[in-house]
C-alpha cells in the first residue's frame, strides 16, 4: 500500500474512531462505507483499511447482509470486566502509593486539575484519556509485575467492549474527580493500603454502576418508545 494511501486510511481511522468514543456514532450505528468516503473526499479503499482497523479493536463489527456496525455494549462483558478491573487496579493503586514521590503526586493532581477545568466545556473523548493518566500515574509503579499486567490487560478489554462512559453518563465525570481527589488525599496521607485499595476500587464501580443504570435507562426508554 502506498505512503498516501496509508496517511488515508490512518485519517479515516481517528475520524471514525474519535465518533464513535464521542459518542456520535452509537452502538448498533450502520457505517456506510461510501458516505464515509464522500465525507473524507477519499475512496472506499482507505475507508475500509480503517473500518478493519477498528474491527480488530472491537470496536466494530460486521454482520452478514448489514455491513459494518459499531459495536453494542456487551453488558455482561463490561461488568464483568469493570468488576475485575477494580480489584486489581484497587490492588496495584495500593501498592504503588508507598513509592509514589511528590513529583508522581503532583502530576496526578494536576491531571485532576485539568479534568476539573474541562468540566464546564465537556469533551468525554479528551476527558477519557485524562482519566486514562491519571490512573496510570498511580497504577504504573506497581511493583508487582503479574498484578500490573493483569491491571493493563483490563484497560485494554475495555477499549474493546465500551462506549466512552463519560460521553454515555456525562454526570459521572464530577463524581469522578472528588474521587481522584480523595484518593490522593489518602495517598498523601499514608492512609491504610487497605483503605487506598477500597478506595480505588470502590471509585472504578462507581463508575461501571452509572454505566449500566445509563444503559438500562436508555433501554427501558427505547422499549417504551417502540410500544
Amino acid at each position: 500500500m502506498s505512503a498516501t494511501a496509508v496517511s488515508k486510511s490512518e485519517v479515516a481511522y481517528e475520524w471514525i474512531r474519535s465518533r464513535i468514543t464521542a459518542h456520535m456514532f452509537s452502538p448498533g450505528y450502520r457505517l456506510v462505507l461510501g458516505s464515509i468516503a464522500d465525507d473524507l473526499k477519499m475512496s472506499v479503499v482507505p475507508v475500509r483499511e480503517a473500518i478493519r482497523r477498528l474491527e480488530a479493536e472491537g470496536l466494530v463489527t460486521f454482520e452478514r447482509n448489514v455491513g459494518a456496525r459499531v459495536t453494542l455494549v456487551d453488558e455482561s462483558e463490561y461488568a464483568h470486566t469493570m468488576q475485575t478491573l477494580g480489584i486489581v487496579e484497587g490492588s496495584a493503586t495500593a501498592l504503588s502509593a508507598p513509592l509514589l514521590d511528590e513529583a508522581a503526586l503532583d502530576e496526578a493532581a494536576r491531571i485532576n486539575d485539568r479534568m476539573s477545568r474541562m468540566l464546564e466545556h465537556f469533551d468525554a473523548h479528551a476527558f477519557t484519556e485524562l482519566n486514562r493518566q491519571f490512573h496510570s500515574v498511580l497504577f504504573e509503579p506497581c511493583p508487582n509485575p503479574h498484578l500490573l499486567d493483569l491491571v493493563h490487560r483490563g484497560w485494554s478489554r475495555l477499549s474493546g467492549i465500551r462506549e466512552s462512559t463519560f460521553a454515555s453518563v456525562p454526570g459521572r465525570a464530577q463524581h469522578s474527580v472528588e474521587e481522584h481527589a480523595e484518593i490522593l488525599a489518602l495517598i498523601r496521607a499514608d492512609a491504610d493500603p487497605l483503605e487506598i485499595e477500597l478506595a480505588a476500587r470502590n471509585h472504578r464501580w462507581r463508575t461501571m454502576d452509572a454505566f449500566l443504570d445509563a444503559l438500562h435507562t436508555r433501554s427501558a426508554h427505547a422499549t417504551g418508545e417502540a410500544s
